[in-house]
């Protein structure tokens, strides 16, 4: 099963340091928070990655040409001509980094990489967000309902993308945020059946206004509720508590081993 990573916009609220790379690229201790977010999955047996890139995609590109000599020690023997990393341990990911448009919406992002998801149920989750999610759990949740897509929702007390679920999960209504909301929100990790490609018009189509509204409006919104961590990175603020967090001990988000 692919994940899909959205990675493309330009992180304006965070534009200290989005001016310089895209946001899902922004380190939280030795790490961009976008392979946090690709451990969080694989330590859940899901490998298989796609990331929508866009603003700076070379920037995403040369980093993962890079990976295992940014991440571990390097050996140069200037004799033989050869480079070698003595301690490397295994990485089995299979990463796809798709140039999905500078300026394209979250719909028609995941609409540009259909090709590489095939007719198959896929994830998709957005790349500044991290959280202890049940992968596996979330999974079965979608499973169960037999609906179109599934988003994971918490109650994080502020206004990000209202979710109503009823007591049988079943969302029954979604928008995106006003002044007013402290009820449960739209966390990202996502579950997808293939048939929302036809609910993805163009490069116009925004994903949570008119592809999850729709889905919520027909019956098809399923909805998995996380009681655990989870925590966005919008701002300098909001990184500066998760680089916190992972420089103590308390790292909820943190389910892999190194």
């Amino acid at each position: 099963m692919k994940t899909v990573i959205l990675a493309g916009g330009l992180g304006t609220r965070i534009s200290e340091e989005s001016y310089l790379k895209p946001k899902p690229m922004i380190e939280i201790g030795e790490y961009p928070i976008l392979v946090h977010i690709m451990k969080i999955y694989s330590t859940y047996n899901f490998k298989n990655f796609i990331i929508c890139a866009g603003y700076k995609q070379e920037i995403i590109k040369e980093y993962f040409s890079n990976f295992d000599a940014i991440n571990n020690d390097v050996q140069f023997d200037f004799k033989r001509c050869t480079k070698s990393f003595p301690l490397t341990p295994k990485i089995d990911w299979n990463v796809i980094v798709s140039n999905t448009g500078y300026s394209t919406q979250t719909g028609g992002r995941i609409k540009r990489i259909k090709q590489y998801v095939g007719n198959e149920c896929f994830m998709v989750t957005y790349g500044d967000g991290v959280g202890d999610i049940d992968i596996k759990a979330l999974l079965a949740c979608h499973k169960k309902s037999g609906k179109i897509a599934t988003i994971t929702v918490y109650n994080f007390g502020q206004s990000k993308g209202v979710v109503k679920v009823g007591k049988n999960g079943l969302v029954s209504a979604f928008r995106e945020k006003s002044n007013s909301d402290g009820n449960l929100i739209n966390i990202g990790f996502m579950v997808f059946e293939p048939r929302v490609f036809d609910f993805i018009s163009d490069d116009d189509c925004n994903l949570e206004n008119d592809v999850l509204t729709k889905l919520a409006e027909i019956g098809e919104l399923n909805a998995y509720v996380h009681k655990g961590f989870w925590q966005c990175m919008d701002t300098l603020n909001e990184k500066n508590k998760l680089e916190k967090m992972w420089n103590s001990e308390n790292c909820p988000w943190k389910v892999w081993k190194e």
